[in-house]
């Protein structure tokens, strides 16, 4: 496949977040006293809780059940249950000391992306070292780990069930259609955990920890931030400026990239910044693929706040020599200021590590909260798109386009682009003219056409009539196909930007839920912007220049995510007179609701249902061009 513009994508998001960072670290050198610092913890502390909860949701009854005790040496370990939503219910295991006067200083423990959830071995020994040093410690599962397998109704050797990432990635993209974040839900569990602890008479109100590892680093940093009742916090093995994971090109969970974050220059430090002067320790590993430089730059931007407020014993960090993981040695940094923090003479770290089978630690009877009676994430995502479409407001085509057109961000006027005439190339003995096409500054879209006298190439000429092709992920594939549904006429296809050409990995690779295309994707909500509604743009820009060399009829033609893109692109363009949608999926509805599709998140758009679905936007162009839909 020939993708010479495959870092276009990258590139362009790094020179968009270093400009970012730069303005970010301008306004952090300025800042010289307690005024100041309070005011910029003020700013982000805003921005950060409305990314995370426009709306905070309704505490609903936890109705907690311990189902089973453990006794062990100098600790009891209580399997408990509880619904951080109605019917959703959190499994977990609640460490109470035997060997110290109650209340007890408490910690919440938010578990990493591990298969088993609270019962991977280096969290069972956290626990069982706080525990052992007067802690109690609530270690809960997360959503498709542990006992919260949300899909049951698949094959055991399904990727859903495989990986939770590629899981977490699933709930992200569905929530988002109804613009929900799926890292609030997350962290909404770990909020009602917090809840459940302060239910408990042993635990002491004064001293509320949260720690996590890895993916439990994102939780314990997301929760920092939006809920002040937390007064402690060591968060591992996560903590690199979003700019650096970019750079390296370190995809992450959905949960771990919030919306408009970018947009409202909130880089991951702020995170900490905002909490200053509640005591922190900030937890690294020399070899993790979390960058260790990054670690360094945020523990310098975070000390500087706490110097500004003379509390500089509130903040340490500590870096371990291993690669990513809950090390002993973090694990002992984590202990030793826990204690500190709680006004602990001594610390023990000599002690007896007991790893318990996983299903030792089962709160439920058969290892699953789903078949304890749990909903799973989908079928709640389900009832919430069938309550949205109940009192969905029925929109005029105008009124459609005008809403749509703000959510995907399409200009008013689009101008006619700027474009270069590329190099032709062979295909299958059959030549190719390509030209670059500049939508926006530095992104390029290519158009290619299939040419039988390859003299007239250099020369971009559009004939009266035209098919213009959108494929599903490279016109390579598709520009050699016969499609005897189109009318007989030049035929030119588009590469949009981050397929085909500017495609950032092999073809192969598109649809991974854990590849490029998801990452780029990520960036772009971070920065409020809708991929989907960039490469509609792109289109939509494409026909201005086709317009512009005098072609008077387009047919348009779109094959799967190809054909999501041509739906919009009918939608707002005039110019449009056929349109051909092959493999259309049915609604956004119906995909928002199923176990699983692996159609990538890029054509999820944030909010869409709360707008309009598929089926209501055919019924508009209808009206305005002949549809044609193949399945």
């Amino acid at each position: 496949m020939k993708n010479d513009y495959s870092h276009m994508m990258l590139d362009y998001f790094i020179r968009r977040t270093r400009a970012l960072n730069q303005e970010r670290k301008n306004i952090l050198q300025n800042i010289k006293t307690k005024d100041q610092a309070e005011e910029y913890q003020s700013n982000v502390t805003q921005i950060i809780k409305k990314s995370f909860f426009p709306v905070m949701p309704e505490k609903t009854p936890l109705n907690p059940v311990i189902t089973g005790t453990l006794k062990r040496k100098g600790y009891r370990i209580e399997k408990l249950l509880f619904e951080s939503r109605p019917e959703c219910l959190v499994s977990a295991n609640l460490y109470i000391p035997e060997n110290f006067e109650p209340p007890f200083p408490s910690v919440v423990a938010p578990c990493g992306h591990s298969a088993e959830g609270k019962a991977e071995p280096k969290y069972q020994e956290f626990s069982q070292r706080l525990v052992h040093n007067g802690f109690l410690v609530l270690i809960y599962d997360p959503f498709n780990q542990g006992e919260r397998d949300q899909y049951t109704v698949l094959p055991k050797n399904s990727y859903l069930r495989r990986s939770c990432v590629v899981a977490h990635n699933m709930m992200g993209k569905q929530l988002q259609l109804i613009d929900e974040f799926f890292g609030s839900w997350r962290v909404w569990d770990g909020i009602r955990a917090l809840d459940y602890v302060l239910t408990r008479q042993e635990a002491d109100k004064k001293f509320l920890g949260v720690t996590g590892n890895s993916g439990g680093g994102t939780l314990t940093t997301w929760l920092w931030a939006v809920e002040p009742r937390f007064t402690v916090a060591a968060p591992s093995c996560f903590i690199t400026p979003f700019l650096y994971n970019l750079e390296n090109e370190l995809p992450q969970d959905i949960e771990q990239n919030p919306p408009d974050i970018l947009a409202n220059r909130i880089e991951l430090g702020d995170f900490f910044i905002s909490r200053a002067p509640s005591s922190l320790i900030l937890l690294g590993q020399k070899y993790d693929y979390f960058d260790i430089r990054g670690f360094n730059e945020i523990c310098k931007e975070v000390e500087k706040f706490y110097d500004i407020f003379n509390a500089k014993e509130n903040f340490e960090f500590f870096i371990g020599n291993n690669p990513h993981g809950y090390y002993s040695d973090a694990q002992k940094a984590m202990v030793s200021f826990f204690c500190k923090i709680a006004g602990k003479k001594h610390t023990k770290h000599e002690i007896e590590i007991n790893i318990e089978k996983p299903e030792t630690l089962f709160a439920t009877e058969k290892g699953n909260v789903i078949k304890q009676g749990s909903k799973p994430i989908y079928i709640m995502i389900g009832e919430k798109v069938d309550e949205i479409e109940k009192n969905r407001e029925k929109l005029s085509v105008h009124k459609m386009k005008v809403i749509l057109k703000k959510l995907f961000g399409i200009p008013e006027t689009i101008e006619i682009p700027h474009y270069r005439v590329l190099r032709p190339y062979s295909l299958k003995k059959k030549t190719i003219a390509r030209y670059g096409i500049e939508t926006e500054k530095e992104i390029w879209i290519i158009l290619k056409k299939k040419v039988e006298n390859s003299e007239h190439i250099f020369n971009l000429e559009i004939e009266n009539e035209i098919n213009l092709c959108l494929p599903d992920i490279c016109s390579e594939d598709e520009i050699l196909n016969e499609r005897k549904f189109l009318k007989k006429c030049a035929e030119y296809f588009i590469d949009v930007r981050g397929m085909g050409e500017s495609m950032p990995e092999e073809k192969k690779n598109f649809f991974r839920p854990y590849g490029y295309d998801f990452m780029i994707d990520r960036f772009y909500y971070m920065f409020g912007e809708s991929y989907l509604g960039k490469r509609i743009f792109d289109v939509l820009s494409t026909i201005q220049l086709i317009k512009s060399k005098g072609c008077k009829t387009i047919n348009l033609y779109g094959n799967r995510q190809g054909a999501i893109i041509g739906l919009f692109v009918a939608l707002f363009s005039e110019e449009i007179k056929n349109i051909y949608l092959e493999k259309l999926p049915e609604s956004f509805s119906k995909l928002a609701q199923v176990p699983s599709t692996k159609l990538p998140s890029s054509n999820f758009q944030k909010g869409l249902l709360k707008i309009t679905d598929i089926p209501e936007i055919i019924k508009e162009i209808k009206s305005l061009m002949d549809v044609h839909i193949i399945r």
